[in-house]
């Protein structure tokens, strides 16, 4: 038996066997991510110097769009390089900054998430009180209190996980570090202290999720009622996008994480996290910039005023 003090490095998922499929995997996700650098950098170049940008909605988006830059390249780069030079190594401290990073990237989107659909539900519910909830002051204490409390509850998690005694080798079943992986090499009850911090953070995930339908479920309603069909599409192309990334993003994590162990496969939890971890960061821009006029018109103004330089 070995135990996480003799560890050095941990054995990561190869995402193929065979060498041909290894360097398809590559291809595709240097795809992937130049697309999500790209379009992310677009967004938050277009907000940031877009002065008809500068409103609450906007400002989250640019939050957004780096949560999505930061998880991408927080796993991706790896197991690019992995596929590239046909290894699967990982040190101990690659891990652990991995873990962290992924935890706390992910935290911070899923409370931006949260806060939009409170932005929406302001501006389409209680529209009078917009300018007094949703004041510059309040959006910036609201932006910090998502980055810092992602930030605590990604330290406490990591440091947690990586107190533990493992026991069961160093083999991951995942192309990148996360907390279930790590938890499963570890010691009989030994993981049962991170378990309740794990249990503790679903149950908070869980509320901003009830929150999230509810607040829908309300703006939908206020929306119906508006007399005019110009005022209900300007409602639903401001809401629309914002309810297929929360979609997105929950659907696949919640179904990654709760799915009974007898429907688990290799395969099937490979195609899962790619689509948890991978593809939101890169869908969420075009989610965004395909429904709202605003930013495609911002967007476009940017790449041409690019052009004209060159």
């Amino acid at each position: 038996m070995s135990n996480s003090s003799s560890i050095r490095h941990f054995l990561l998922l190869a995402l193929a066997d065979t060498r041909q499929l290894q360097l398809l995997h590559f291809c595709l996700f240097l795809g992937i991510s130049l697309a999500a650098l790209l379009a992310n950098g677009l967004i938050i170049s277009a907000v940031a110097c877009g002065h008809h940008l500068h409103t609450p909605m906007f400002f989250f988006l640019l939050n957004l769009a780096l949560t999505d830059l930061g998880s991408i390249c927080t796993t991706v780069p790896k197991a690019m390089h992995n596929s590239l030079w046909h290894t699967n190594n990982i040190s101990y401290s690659a891990c652990a900054a991995q873990l962290f990073f992924f935890t706390f990237f992910i935290g911070t989107e899923y409370s931006l998430l949260t806060i939009m659909c409170y932005d929406r539900y302001v501006s389409i519910c209680k529209p009078l009180h917009y300018g007094t909830l949703l004041g510059s002051r309040a959006c910036a204490h609201m932006a910090a209190a998502a980055w810092a409390s992602a930030f605590l509850h990604a330290l406490l998690h990591t440091a947690n996980t990586f107190s533990l005694p493992l026991c069961h080798g160093n083999a991951l079943g995942q192309f990148f570090c996360e907390i279930p992986q790590i938890l499963k090499l570890s010691c009989s009850k030994s993981y049962l202290r991170e378990l309740g911090i794990i249990v503790l953070s679903a149950f908070l995930y869980f509320s901003c999720f009830v929150f999230i339908v509810f607040s829908y479920v309300q703006i939908f309603r206020a929306v119906l009622r508006i007399p005019s069909e110009q005022g209900r599409n300007k409602a639903f192309s401001t809401c629309l996008p914002h309810l297929a990334v929360a979609s997105l993003f929950l659907s696949t994590g919640f179904f990654a994480y709760l799915k009974s162990p007898s429907i688990s496969s290799p395969t099937l939890d490979l195609s899962l996290s790619v689509l948890y971890s991978v593809v939101p960061p890169a869908l969420n821009p075009f989610i965004y910039s395909l429904r709202n006029q605003e930013l495609k018109a911002a967007v476009w103004r940017l790449l041409a005023r690019g052009f004209h330089k060159h």
